[in-house]
């Protein structure tokens, strides 16, 4: 039995979270959710000594992530000057199998809170054919799928604005977890009718899945081709669970 003196346990308190003062009143936002989930990463984390490999994973991950985000919200390159056409995420959080990140969507149109949807499908593309092949040489048995759930909605801030909570964060984070989809926006909250362009459209198809924690019948955007490759009882399966 290990002696602790009353000052050593006392320090295991709240303030460990860092999340500042957490009776201050929560303040609301508007924003878009999108909760990144990496398919796979239990097998990598469970392979033999993997402990070799998940510095260089993550090194190599988190750079190359948040650089697609730099890359997919900038316009044009003046040089050493760019433009964006959407602000980046006010909150960022590692989650350890992936990543959680918010936007104001305040002062964005619809157009654009459709288009970062669209954005975020092309990371997760690039990451099963660009970044995934090439990862694959570098570690063993990374994780090959980046899945991905978007939702819209209140998020509320936690102490210091050091965390948020919000239906939409559960939203997403479910979206993101349908093991047999990698890529799922919900139909609330995204207009997508209105502003997809025709290429997006042969990528995307609307259809009725059952969420936990969201609805039964949900209208929910999701990829035409892995939908379709469902068996019949997988998408029953789907619309029910």
């Amino acid at each position: 039995m290990r002696l602790l003196t009353e000052k050593s346990i006392q320090r295991f308190n709240p303030s460990i979270l860092d999340l500042g003062d957490i009776s201050k009143p929560c303040q609301e936002k508007e924003a878009i959710a999108a909760v990144f989930d990496l398919s796979g990463f239990t097998r990598f984390c469970n392979q033999v000594d993997s402990y070799l490999n998940i510095p260089r994973f993550f090194n190599d991950f988190l750079n190359w992530f948040f650089t697609s985000i730099q890359a997919a919200l900038t316009e044009e390159d003046y040089g050493d000057r760019s433009t964006v056409w959407a602000e980046f995420p006010f909150f960022v959080k590692f989650l350890g199998d992936g990543l959680l990140l918010l936007w104001n969507t305040s002062r964005m149109t619809e157009d654009q809170i459709c288009r970062i949807a669209f954005s975020l499908y092309e990371i997760c593309y690039a990451y099963r054919y660009d970044f995934y092949p090439r990862m694959s040489m570098a570690v063993n048995k990374p994780p090959q799928i980046l899945k991905c759930g978007v939702a819209r909605g209140k998020v509320f801030t936690i102490g210091n604005d050091k965390d948020y909570v919000g239906h939409c964060i559960n939203n997403a984070s479910r979206l993101s977890q349908i093991g047999v989809l990698s890529f799922c926006i919900p139909h609330r909250g995204f207009q997508i009718k209105e502003y997809i362009t025709p290429e997006y459209d042969r990528i995307f198809a609307l259809e009725h899945l059952s969420i936990r924690g969201i609805g039964e019948n949900e209208l929910v955007w999701v990829l035409r081709e892995e939908y379709e490759k469902l068996t019949e009882k997988n998408k029953a399966l789907i619309r029910s669970t």
